[in-house]
């Protein structure tokens, strides 16, 4: 058995229409569910055979209400559900709302009652109770209200709007509540309720006060099952902050460690300078110390500043389009020099037709100044570096490639940790900070793209970074967007 409605109704003006209306309450979709399930359990041990009209969520949490009414009474119910018919996606400030719009219904005391998609009722939920014994309402409205924001222009979401909540228990508001739905109903829908059933005025005291009673213990249960996830949430949120600050004592640790290295050479360059029996070749040798010690501390500080700067600022950084033939080549020829001074080849392939890509704003060159820096850096003289760009699917590569010292497999996957330096067998000092390939990291994570290295001691690097083309969105900026 189907019924159809003839006439649009809103159960929230029918009661708004009484004289001297309830008044609503801005209450949660949790409380909510506790006022439902209260009225479900006073129905079931009252043994209370109703007429239900409901609209509720979708959802199987509310959807499992309704069953465990109908399986308790049986029979001896009849549940009248309505059902908004299935639509997409509408305009702004909407609901998108998919209910299943299904002809038969799920059991033969149940009873389809079909609503047009833009029916008053898509933006209500209710439960109305229909017994000799005892009539009562639960009444959801979410108003419909578009108030554009002066500052931001944006219009505020319908899910920015209160959730105006009626309950009531009185005759006069449930009879208003009939009278439109009979209203509004096909002329040749059956009778929804008997010709003799009459709304009584007010329940019975002792029916109120186990209503009451369990409208207590509902929100009780639902109230610590809240405070059980906001606890959890906190021990998670703890555990993060704890995690964090042992993170921050152990960089706090490598960077005290990194920065007495070079004090702890520097003072013991000192030491020697002063003996009385020092010969010219040892003083120069101590004061080329002396200066290597006071670069290699000033690399320190100044890679630290700027991973602490990039990391404070990194979040808000804007993603911008990027073409790496109006990046590379500045760099290539800016490292030409130091190049040539090693007799290191120094050369670079980047069409001008590659597509632009995402980058970090003023990273695309960061990124290549670090690499470029190392590449040149770890190749001895005479040597070759190659930089070639290219389209691998979706992303544009770019490679650098060296026939330099090498890294050995088992270092390759810490050399992005902070302060890492590759152990070499050689007498040479290469200095620097450890901290270059951490920053092209953190750019590229920012910028959705990555970096993969292969290497082989005595052969050589390849350094492989892949950035989104334009074309398509880098993972991200979808998810800041989310």
């Amino acid at each position: 058995m189907n019924v159809s409605l003839v006439n649009d109704l809103s159960v929230y003006q029918q009661v708004m229409g009484v004289q001297v209306p309830p008044k609503p309450l801005s209450l949660s979709p949790a409380t909510l569910l506790s006022l439902v399930r209260a009225q479900i359990d006073l129905l079931i041990e009252q043994e209370i055979a109703a007429t239900l009209w409901v609209k509720l969520p979708p959802d199987k949490i509310w959807q499992s209400e309704l069953a465990r009414y109908q399986s308790s009474v049986g029979a001896s119910s009849l549940i009248y559900t309505c059902q908004i018919e299935e639509r997409g996606r509408t305009g702004a400030g909407e609901d998108e709302e998919r209910v299943n719009a299904s002809s038969s219904s799920s059991s033969p005391y149940d009873v389809s009652v079909h609503l047009p998609p833009d029916s008053q009722l898509r933006r209500e939920n209710f439960l109305m109770v229909l017994s000799p014994q005892f009539c009562s309402l639960i009444l959801a409205h979410r108003p419909l209200k578009k108030r554009k924001n002066q500052t931001s222009g944006k219009v505020n979401s319908n899910k920015n709007q209160p959730l105006l909540i009626i309950t009531t228990v009185e005759g006069r508001v449930i009879q208003q509540v009939l009278n439109g739905i009979q209203k509004a109903i096909t002329p040749e829908s059956s009778p929804i309720l008997p010709s003799s059933f009459i709304c009584p005025t007010v329940p019975q005291a002792a029916l109120m006060n186990q209503l009451l009673a369990k409208q207590l213990l509902r929100q009780d249960e639902i109230n610590r099952q809240i405070i059980t996830v906001r606890t959890s949430k906190l021990e998670q949120q703890n555990q993060e902050l704890h995690n964090k600050e042992q993170l921050k004592d152990e960089y706090l640790k490598n960077v005290c460690q990194e920065l007495r290295t070079p004090l702890t050479h520097m003072k013991t360059a000192l030491s020697l300078l002063n003996s009385p029996n020092l010969k010219p070749p040892q003083r120069q040798r101590y004061l080329q110390m002396l200066n290597t010690q006071c670069d290699q501390q000033n690399s320190l500080i100044t890679g630290l500043l700027e991973l602490v700067q990039l990391e404070r600022n990194l979040e808000g950084t804007a993603i911008e389009s990027v073409r790496l033939s109006d990046i590379v080549p500045g760099v290539v020829s800016t490292y030409q020099t130091v190049a040539q001074e090693k007799g290191i080849t120094l050369a670079y392939t980047v069409p001008t037709e590659l597509p632009s890509v995402w980058c970090v704003s003023g990273g695309l060159r960061q990124i290549v100044i670090n690499i470029l820096h190392n590449s040149i850096k770890f190749t001895p003289n005479g040597g070759q570096v190659w930089v070639r760009a290219r389209i691998q699917g979706d992303y544009v590569q770019l490679e650098f490639r060296d026939t330099g010292i090498g890294i050995a497999e088992n270092e390759i996957p810490k050399i992005f940790d902070r302060f890492y330096r590759v152990r070499t067998a050689a007498t040479e000092d290469y200095g620097g900070a450890g901290l270059g390939l951490t920053i092209v990291q953190q750019l590229l994570l920012r910028s959705g793209g990555s970096i993969s290295v292969k290497s082989k001691l005595s052969e050589g690097s390849t350094f492989t970074i892949q950035l989104a083309s334009v074309g398509d969105t880098p993972k991200a900026i979808a998810t800041e967007n989310e």
